[in-house]
């Protein structure tokens, strides 16, 4: 039985550009859905003069380091239509010898090919990546699903809106909790055993994480790098001190920084800087750190998937769904420990402050009131269990 193929979110954020010379690149990291992406694309909007390469396949591979014009003259003879735009899909384009050179070729002397390539990180494809190709390329990056997508995955065709029924929100909090413990890695999410789960997403994070990141890092000190992931994992939504992790793994912060900005740009973790006008008060270097799939970091940090939801996987969740929404978010702190979990700068610079709360309950809105007085601006309370008295995130993502 042939697979079925889920439409995500950016796909129609692709589309606007099949029609423009620029060559499509889609980055992020394993098992997030890259190939299961642009063959959706294929099968629903190319279903002619459209060809697939996966450079996991050496006789491709070969045929594409040979140069542009050995696969130009192989489309022809695979039936091509020349007279008509030509889509070529490329996947793995980190596997060819000189991509950059490759796809600069390319979208330069073939005009009647469009290019959509597919990679795993920023940081693998641009080491190497040699020449510039500014101008000549559109990039999109895809994570693990959105809980919106999430749902769709689940055959849950829920209309979310700003404001729901509250039968709805109980149904939409039972279905919030599944995903936060798991996570939004598309094969995991399809699974239905718990055991297979925890397998497969060990899996991810072993041969991702632990084996391919630290080859294309070129990571020597293997113990301090693997330890390093699990402290962040329980640090998700904690300011970063890389002093304190210097001299917990004891490593100079050089190199922190190094893996730092491996992991970033490897898709596993994302850093936001603080929000600052009053440089006296208001702190404006350190940045928070985030996880960027809660089942990865639950299975990081517990070694299995937790039976009870803790305060920043929460928050780690809110974070990943207000990034995947395309909000622009710093936080909030002042010297004195005044902190709001979340600034949004939307259009026109306009701001709006979170706070988030597992449960309700549990809310202190005394930094937000500050926050909001300070700025004349609007506040939001994020929560999901307890006696409602804020807005649940797809509510809010909804506004």
């Amino acid at each position: 039985m042939k697979d079925r193929k889920y439409k995500r979110k950016i796909t129609d954020e692709i589309l606007k550009y099949l029609k423009s010379r620029e060559v499509i690149v889609i980055y992020g990291s394993r098992q997030v859905g890259k190939t299961t992406l642009v063959k959706y694309i294929i099968e629903n909007h190319l279903k002619e003069n459209a060809f697939y390469f996966d450079l996991e396949l050496k006789d491709l591979l070969d045929l594409c380091n040979e140069g542009p014009e050995s696969v130009y003259k192989y489309l022809i003879q695979k039936g091509a239509n020349d007279k008509k735009k030509i889509y070529l899909i490329i996947d793995e384009i980190q596997y060819l010898e000189n991509p950059s050179n490759f796809l600069k070729i390319m979208h330069d002397h073939y005009e009647n090919v469009k290019l959509i390539v597919s990679g795993p990180s920023t940081f693998e494809i641009k080491k190497k990546f040699k020449e510039s190709l500014v101008g000549r390329t559109v990039n999109f990056e895809l994570y693990p699903l959105s809980f919106e997508e999430f749902l769709i995955f689940k055959n849950k065709n829920y209309q979310l809106k700003t404001e729901n029924t509250k039968a709805i929100n109980d149904e939409l909090i039972i279905l919030a909790e599944e995903y936060i413990k798991f996570g939004g890695y598309p094969k995991i999410v399809l699974e239905r055993l718990e055991e297979k789960k925890l397998t497969y997403l060990s899996q991810i994070i072993n041969t991702y994480i632990r084996k391919d990141i630290r080859d294309i890092g070129n990571i020597r000190n293997i113990s301090s790098f693997n330890k390093l992931i699990e402290i962040l994992a329980s640090q998700s939504g904690q300011l970063l001190n890389i002093l304190e992790l210097s001299n917990t793994l004891n490593i100079n912060r050089e190199t922190i920084s190094e893996y730092l900005d491996l992991l970033e740009n490897t898709f596993i973790i994302k850093r936001i800087s603080p929000f600052h006008k009053n440089l006296r008060s208001e702190l404006s270097k350190n940045p928070k750190i985030y996880f960027l799939d809660t089942g990865m970091m639950n299975l990081l940090w517990f070694k299995e998937f937790p039976k009870v939801i803790l305060g920043n996987v929460f928050e780690t969740f809110v974070f990943l769904e207000l990034m995947k929404s395309g909000e622009k978010i710093k936080f909030w702190r002042t010297t004195n420990k005044q902190e709001v979990d979340f600034v949004l700068i939307g259009r026109k610079n306009k701001i709006c402050g979170i706070e988030v709360k597992y449960n309700f309950d549990n809310s202190d809105i005394r930094n937000l009131k500050s926050f909001t007085k300070e700025y004349n601006c609007r506040g939001e309370i994020i929560g999901l269990k307890g006696k409602k008295s804020g807005k649940y995130i797809w509510e809010l993502i909804k506004g």
